[in-house]
Protein backbone atom coordinates (compact mmCIF):
# COMPACT_ATOMS: atom_id res chain seq x y z
CA UNK A 1 0.00 0.00 0.00
CA UNK A 2 0.95 3.81 0.26
CA UNK A 3 0.32 3.86 -3.68
CA UNK A 4 -2.49 6.96 -3.43
CA UNK A 5 -1.31 10.08 -2.56
CA UNK A 6 -3.40 13.40 -1.64
CA UNK A 7 -2.32 15.99 -4.45
CA UNK A 8 -2.19 19.24 -2.31
CA UNK A 9 -0.53 17.54 0.32
CA UNK A 10 2.46 16.49 -1.71
CA UNK A 11 2.38 19.99 -3.38
CA UNK A 12 2.43 21.64 -0.29
CA UNK A 13 5.03 19.48 1.31
CA UNK A 14 7.52 20.23 -1.93
CA UNK A 15 7.42 16.51 -2.55
CA UNK A 16 6.30 17.39 -5.99
CA UNK A 17 5.17 19.86 -8.53
CA UNK A 18 1.60 20.28 -10.32
CA UNK A 19 3.40 19.55 -13.49
CA UNK A 20 5.01 16.41 -12.02
CA UNK A 21 1.09 15.61 -10.65
CA UNK A 22 -0.13 16.42 -13.84
CA UNK A 23 2.08 14.51 -15.97
CA UNK A 24 2.84 11.42 -13.71
CA UNK A 25 -0.12 10.85 -12.07
CA UNK A 26 -4.07 10.13 -12.32
CA UNK A 27 -6.84 11.21 -10.47
CA UNK A 28 -8.87 8.44 -9.12
CA UNK A 29 -11.02 10.71 -7.05
CA UNK A 30 -10.92 14.43 -5.92
CA UNK A 31 -7.17 15.53 -5.22
CA UNK A 32 -6.80 11.41 -4.42
CA UNK A 33 -4.14 10.38 -6.91
CA UNK A 34 -2.17 7.57 -8.47
CA UNK A 35 1.00 6.93 -10.27
CA UNK A 36 0.12 6.62 -14.35
CA UNK A 37 1.80 3.20 -14.58
CA UNK A 38 0.12 1.40 -11.63
CA UNK A 39 -3.17 -0.30 -12.56
CA UNK A 40 -6.55 1.71 -9.58
CA UNK A 41 -7.04 -2.01 -8.05
CA UNK A 42 -10.28 -2.56 -5.92
CA UNK A 43 -7.17 -2.70 -2.67
CA UNK A 44 -5.62 0.63 -4.40
CA UNK A 45 -9.00 2.36 -4.57
CA UNK A 46 -10.12 0.80 -1.12
CA UNK A 47 -6.99 3.08 -0.06
CA UNK A 48 -7.84 6.02 -2.09
CA UNK A 49 -11.34 6.66 -0.98
CA UNK A 50 -9.66 6.38 3.11
CA UNK A 51 -7.48 9.10 2.07
CA UNK A 52 -10.51 10.60 0.64
CA UNK A 53 -12.51 10.26 3.87
CA UNK A 54 -9.27 12.47 5.64
CA UNK A 55 -7.93 9.12 7.09
CA UNK A 56 -11.12 8.66 8.84
CA UNK A 57 -13.64 6.26 7.21
CA UNK A 58 -13.82 2.60 7.64
CA UNK A 59 -13.17 0.43 4.81
CA UNK A 60 -16.35 -1.95 4.57
CA UNK A 61 -17.99 -4.88 2.12
CA UNK A 62 -16.53 -5.85 -0.52
CA UNK A 63 -13.19 -3.52 -0.42
CA UNK A 64 -12.82 -4.56 3.35
CA UNK A 65 -12.93 -8.27 2.64
CA UNK A 66 -10.44 -8.39 -0.03
CA UNK A 67 -8.07 -6.35 2.15
CA UNK A 68 -8.95 -8.86 4.55
CA UNK A 69 -7.40 -11.17 2.19
CA UNK A 70 -10.28 -12.94 0.27
CA UNK A 71 -10.46 -13.77 -3.38
CA UNK A 72 -12.57 -13.90 -6.35
CA UNK A 73 -13.63 -10.09 -5.20
CA UNK A 74 -14.33 -8.13 -8.07
CA UNK A 75 -12.21 -5.48 -9.08
CA UNK A 76 -14.64 -3.03 -10.35
CA UNK A 77 -16.66 -3.04 -7.14
CA UNK A 78 -17.18 0.23 -5.25
CA UNK A 79 -15.33 1.23 -2.24
CA UNK A 80 -18.00 1.11 0.95
CA UNK A 81 -16.83 3.23 3.17
CA UNK A 82 -18.53 4.00 6.55
CA UNK A 83 -18.27 7.83 6.53
CA UNK A 84 -20.54 10.81 6.26
CA UNK A 85 -20.51 12.33 3.18
CA UNK A 86 -23.97 12.58 0.70
CA UNK A 87 -22.35 13.17 -2.19
CA UNK A 88 -19.08 10.95 -2.90
CA UNK A 89 -17.44 10.30 -6.02
CA UNK A 90 -17.98 7.69 -8.25
CA UNK A 91 -16.72 4.85 -7.36
CA UNK A 92 -17.52 5.09 -4.05
CA UNK A 93 -20.48 4.14 -1.61
CA UNK A 94 -20.51 6.40 1.29
CA UNK A 95 -22.78 5.03 4.39
CA UNK A 96 -23.51 7.34 6.76
CA UNK A 97 -23.91 4.59 10.23
CA UNK A 98 -22.54 4.72 13.16
CA UNK A 99 -19.75 1.63 14.38
CA UNK A 100 -18.49 1.00 17.69
CA UNK A 101 -14.36 0.22 18.05
CA UNK A 102 -14.70 -2.52 17.97
CA UNK A 103 -15.75 -3.79 15.20
CA UNK A 104 -12.68 -1.55 13.75
CA UNK A 105 -9.49 -2.73 12.78
CA UNK A 106 -6.33 -1.52 10.98
CA UNK A 107 -5.28 -3.22 7.33
CA UNK A 108 -2.10 -1.49 5.79
CA UNK A 109 -2.62 1.43 8.30
CA UNK A 110 -6.25 2.24 7.01
CA UNK A 111 -9.36 1.71 9.18
CA UNK A 112 -11.12 -1.36 8.11
CA UNK A 113 -14.21 -3.28 9.67
CA UNK A 114 -13.30 -6.48 11.14
CA UNK A 115 -13.86 -9.81 9.96
CA UNK A 116 -17.68 -10.71 11.24
CA UNK A 117 -18.55 -7.05 10.82
CA UNK A 118 -17.39 -7.15 6.99
CA UNK A 119 -19.47 -10.65 6.88
CA UNK A 120 -22.39 -8.88 8.25
CA UNK A 121 -22.28 -5.89 5.33
CA UNK A 122 -21.45 -8.70 2.97
CA UNK A 123 -25.05 -10.73 4.07
CA UNK A 124 -26.75 -7.65 4.08
CA UNK A 125 -26.56 -5.97 1.39
CA UNK A 126 -25.76 -8.71 -1.24
CA UNK A 127 -28.47 -10.78 -2.61
CA UNK A 128 -28.14 -14.19 -1.49
CA UNK A 129 -26.43 -16.20 -3.66
CA UNK A 130 -23.41 -13.09 -4.15
CA UNK A 131 -23.38 -13.24 -0.10
CA UNK A 132 -22.62 -16.53 0.41
CA UNK A 133 -19.92 -16.93 -2.33
CA UNK A 134 -18.05 -14.02 -0.58
CA UNK A 135 -18.73 -14.90 3.05
CA UNK A 136 -17.11 -18.44 1.84
CA UNK A 137 -14.00 -16.46 0.42
CA UNK A 138 -14.07 -14.19 3.70
CA UNK A 139 -14.42 -17.24 6.27
CA UNK A 140 -11.48 -19.23 4.09
CA UNK A 141 -9.13 -16.21 4.10
CA UNK A 142 -9.30 -15.19 7.92
CA UNK A 143 -11.17 -18.16 10.07
CA UNK A 144 -14.13 -16.13 10.87
CA UNK A 145 -16.86 -18.28 12.62
CA UNK A 146 -20.76 -18.07 11.81
CA UNK A 147 -20.93 -17.94 15.85
CA UNK A 148 -18.76 -14.68 15.50
CA UNK A 149 -21.15 -13.16 12.45
CA UNK A 150 -24.67 -14.22 14.39
CA UNK A 151 -23.87 -12.51 17.51
CA UNK A 152 -23.56 -9.33 15.09
CA UNK A 153 -26.93 -9.96 13.56
CA UNK A 154 -28.66 -9.70 17.47
CA UNK A 155 -26.49 -6.78 17.77
CA UNK A 156 -27.96 -5.10 14.86
CA UNK A 157 -31.29 -6.90 15.23
CA UNK A 158 -34.28 -5.07 13.21
CA UNK A 159 -31.70 -3.64 11.04
CA UNK A 160 -32.41 -3.67 6.91
CA UNK A 161 -30.92 -6.65 5.52
CA UNK A 162 -29.96 -8.59 9.17
CA UNK A 163 -32.64 -11.51 8.13
CA UNK A 164 -31.37 -12.29 4.94
CA UNK A 165 -27.10 -12.22 6.33
CA UNK A 166 -28.22 -14.95 8.30
CA UNK A 167 -29.67 -17.03 6.04
CA UNK A 168 -26.05 -16.51 4.15
CA UNK A 169 -24.37 -17.23 7.39
CA UNK A 170 -25.80 -20.37 7.66
CA UNK A 171 -25.24 -21.23 4.21
CA UNK A 172 -21.51 -20.05 4.85
CA UNK A 173 -18.70 -22.73 3.99
CA UNK A 174 -14.94 -21.82 3.83
CA UNK A 175 -14.96 -25.04 1.85
CA UNK A 176 -15.29 -23.27 -1.29
CA UNK A 177 -12.55 -23.18 -3.87
CA UNK A 178 -14.47 -20.75 -5.89
CA UNK A 179 -17.56 -19.06 -6.34
CA UNK A 180 -18.54 -21.37 -9.01
CA UNK A 181 -18.64 -24.10 -6.48
CA UNK A 182 -20.63 -22.05 -4.06
CA UNK A 183 -23.24 -22.12 -6.74
CA UNK A 184 -23.30 -25.61 -7.42
CA UNK A 185 -23.40 -26.05 -3.77
CA UNK A 186 -26.40 -23.69 -3.16
CA UNK A 187 -28.33 -25.14 -6.02
CA UNK A 188 -27.84 -28.80 -4.84
CA UNK A 189 -29.36 -26.92 -1.50
CA UNK A 190 -32.10 -25.57 -2.97
CA UNK A 191 -33.02 -29.01 -5.53
CA UNK A 192 -33.72 -30.68 -1.80
CA UNK A 193 -30.36 -32.74 -1.28
CA UNK A 194 -28.79 -33.14 2.06
CA UNK A 195 -26.44 -30.41 2.74
CA UNK A 196 -23.19 -31.70 1.05
CA UNK A 197 -19.94 -31.79 2.79
CA UNK A 198 -16.88 -29.94 1.47
CA UNK A 199 -13.17 -30.58 1.06
CA UNK A 200 -14.15 -34.37 1.29
CA UNK A 201 -10.36 -36.22 1.58
CA UNK A 202 -10.32 -39.38 -0.61
CA UNK A 203 -7.44 -41.82 0.69
CA UNK A 204 -5.65 -44.54 -0.78
CA UNK A 205 -4.74 -47.85 0.51
CA UNK A 206 -1.85 -46.45 2.30
CA UNK A 207 -4.60 -43.96 4.11
CA UNK A 208 -2.67 -40.93 2.14
CA UNK A 209 -5.24 -38.22 1.00
CA UNK A 210 -4.69 -38.11 -2.71
CA UNK A 211 -7.54 -35.94 -3.82
CA UNK A 212 -9.88 -33.68 -2.06
CA UNK A 213 -13.89 -33.69 -3.15
CA UNK A 214 -15.39 -30.28 -3.96
CA UNK A 215 -17.99 -31.70 -2.69
CA UNK A 216 -20.19 -34.30 -1.89
CA UNK A 217 -21.92 -37.03 0.65
CA UNK A 218 -19.15 -39.32 1.97
CA UNK A 219 -21.75 -42.58 3.26
CA UNK A 220 -22.77 -42.82 -0.08
CA UNK A 221 -19.61 -42.16 -1.79
CA UNK A 222 -21.17 -39.67 -4.25
CA UNK A 223 -19.17 -36.78 -5.49
CA UNK A 224 -20.08 -33.49 -6.99
CA UNK A 225 -17.08 -31.24 -8.20
CA UNK A 226 -16.96 -28.11 -10.35
CA UNK A 227 -14.74 -28.36 -13.32
CA UNK A 228 -13.18 -24.68 -14.07
CA UNK A 229 -11.97 -23.62 -17.74
CA UNK A 230 -8.46 -23.97 -16.43
CA UNK A 231 -8.29 -28.20 -16.42
CA UNK A 232 -8.89 -28.14 -20.40
CA UNK A 233 -6.53 -25.48 -20.90
CA UNK A 234 -3.84 -26.54 -19.08
CA UNK A 235 -2.31 -29.76 -20.05
CA UNK A 236 -0.85 -30.85 -17.36
CA UNK A 237 -3.76 -30.39 -14.79
CA UNK A 238 -5.74 -32.11 -17.42
CA UNK A 239 -3.17 -34.91 -17.22
CA UNK A 240 -3.56 -35.21 -13.87
CA UNK A 241 -7.24 -34.90 -13.50
CA UNK A 242 -7.77 -37.89 -16.13
CA UNK A 243 -5.79 -39.91 -13.38
CA UNK A 244 -6.74 -38.54 -10.60
CA UNK A 245 -10.36 -39.07 -11.77
CA UNK A 246 -9.83 -42.99 -12.15
CA UNK A 247 -8.06 -43.05 -9.01
CA UNK A 248 -11.59 -41.62 -7.41
CA UNK A 249 -13.48 -44.13 -9.51
CA UNK A 250 -11.36 -46.87 -8.41
CA UNK A 251 -12.22 -46.23 -4.59
CA UNK A 252 -15.92 -46.65 -5.63
CA UNK A 253 -17.05 -43.12 -5.39
CA UNK A 254 -19.65 -41.86 -8.27
CA UNK A 255 -17.85 -38.91 -9.27
CA UNK A 256 -20.05 -35.93 -10.80
CA UNK A 257 -18.32 -33.12 -13.14
CA UNK A 258 -20.37 -30.25 -13.21
CA UNK A 259 -19.26 -27.52 -17.04
CA UNK A 260 -19.63 -23.82 -17.28
CA UNK A 261 -23.43 -23.56 -18.33
CA UNK A 262 -24.92 -26.39 -17.24
CA UNK A 263 -28.26 -25.32 -15.59
CA UNK A 264 -29.43 -26.22 -12.20
CA UNK A 265 -31.92 -28.45 -13.33
CA UNK A 266 -29.36 -30.98 -15.10
CA UNK A 267 -27.47 -31.07 -12.28
CA UNK A 268 -30.36 -32.36 -10.32
CA UNK A 269 -30.83 -34.92 -13.11
CA UNK A 270 -27.03 -35.66 -12.74
CA UNK A 271 -27.47 -36.34 -8.90
CA UNK A 272 -30.58 -37.58 -8.44
CA UNK A 273 -29.09 -40.67 -11.16
CA UNK A 274 -26.50 -41.09 -8.77
CA UNK A 275 -28.40 -41.08 -5.75
CA UNK A 276 -30.99 -43.87 -7.45
CA UNK A 277 -28.05 -45.79 -8.59
CA UNK A 278 -27.11 -46.23 -4.43
CA UNK A 279 -31.01 -46.72 -3.62
CA UNK A 280 -31.07 -50.12 -6.07
CA UNK A 281 -27.78 -51.54 -4.64
CA UNK A 282 -29.16 -51.42 -1.10
CA UNK A 283 -28.49 -48.22 0.46
CA UNK A 284 -30.97 -46.79 2.29
CA UNK A 285 -31.42 -42.97 1.02
CA UNK A 286 -34.31 -40.72 0.49
CA UNK A 287 -34.33 -39.20 -2.74
CA UNK A 288 -35.76 -35.51 -2.63
CA UNK A 289 -39.49 -34.64 -4.07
Amino acid sequence: MGDAIVGSDEIWAGAITRGQLRWNYRAIYPDIYLPKDLTPTLARRAEGAWLWSGRRGVITGRAASALHGARWVDENAPVEILWTNSNPPAGILSRRERIPPGEITRVNGMFVTTPARTALDLGRRLSRGEAVAHLDALAQATDVKASDIMELTHRYKGTKGVRRCREAVDLMDAGAQSPQETRVRLILIDKGFPRPETQIPVLDDDGYAFAYLDMGWPHLNIAVEYDGEHHRTDSEQYRWDAIRLRKIVARGWIHIRVIKGDRPHEIDAMVKRAWRLRESEATAVQLPA
